[in-house]
């Protein structure tokens, strides 16, 4: 994990242009406030996007200085608010042409301590984790690669500042191994 002021993409074992675009994705998402619904990206290579699509890059103010071992994020349609998030994803493939991809999404968390206590019932855990003293809101966003590389970038709404973003490669590994498995190449069974 690295902390607030630290260089995530000098971090060793951090693919660094996964890095760039998760502190991206999260600039964007804060510069639009909270209560926001879940967000979809396809994380293409930068080089490739700009060779195949130069009018679409230059347009982006991408060129080929700006494209050496990096991804563009492409926000995808809307995710719904109706629709669970973590099943969007079991049903999603993404084309070879997409390196990556990461989700931005905000959820309740609560203290190991008061986990424990939630009930087993979905709908009665929620409304209890909605209402615990010592809930916190957080806006999490999460990247993956077809490599394998994983990172994710935390900001609390509580301590809602650029300087208090905290990132790291194993931080929501259920939501990271969800990312991954979009990735996965379809084999004919």
């Amino acid at each position: 994990m690295t902390a607030a002021g630290e260089d995530p993409l000098r971090v060793e074992g951090v693919d660094p242009a996964l890095a760039a675009a998760v502190l991206e994705i999260e600039q964007h998402a804060a510069a639009e406030g909270w209560d926001q619904p879940a967000r979809l990206f396809a994380l293409v290579d930068t080089a490739e996007l700009v060779a195949r699509e130069p009018a679409l890059a230059r347009s982006m103010g991408l060129d080929d200085s700006s494209a050496a071992g990096s991804f563009t994020p492409i926000e995808q349609d809307s995710v719904g608010t109706d629709q669970v998030l973590e099943q969007v994803l079991e049903t999603i493939v993404w084309p070879a042409q997409v390196a990556g991809c990461a989700v931005v999404v905000e959820r309740l968390v609560l203290p190991p301590e008061a986990e424990a206590q939630l009930p087993e019932d979905a709908d009665a855990a929620q409304a209890m984790a909605r209402e615990h003293p010592l809930r916190q809101e957080v806006r999490i966003v999460a990247g993956a690669t077809r490599a394998g590389a994983a990172y994710c970038a935390l900001r609390l709404k509580a301590h809602d500042e650029d300087t208090s973003v905290v990132a790291g490669a194993d931080m929501v590994p259920r939501l990271t191994d969800l990312l991954r498995s979009t990735l996965e190449e379809e084999t004919d069974q």
